[in-house]
């Protein structure tokens, strides 16, 4: 579940930026099958990966941290 928040904020993130899953893959130094993975929750993002794409994307990490719908 967890996974799935992550993967759907950098998506979203990503798409609003204007990046597609190849150059973003590029800029982050990933497979976009890793990307991929991530993107779709079935990979768990690392606190270094996620740090990389805010800073990439010129977001803080609080902006693409998924809120809690509790």
């Amino acid at each position: 579940m967890e996974a799935e928040k992550w993967g759907r904020r950098i998506r979203a993130f990503r798409k609003l930026k204007g990046y597609t899953q190849e150059s973003f893959a590029k800029d982050l130094g990933v497979s976009v099958s890793v990307l991929g993975e991530i993107e779709r929750g079935n990979r768990v993002p690392t606190e270094s990966f996620i740090k990389n794409v805010a800073d990439i994307l010129n977001i803080t990490i609080t902006e693409l941290t998924p809120k809690n719908t509790n």
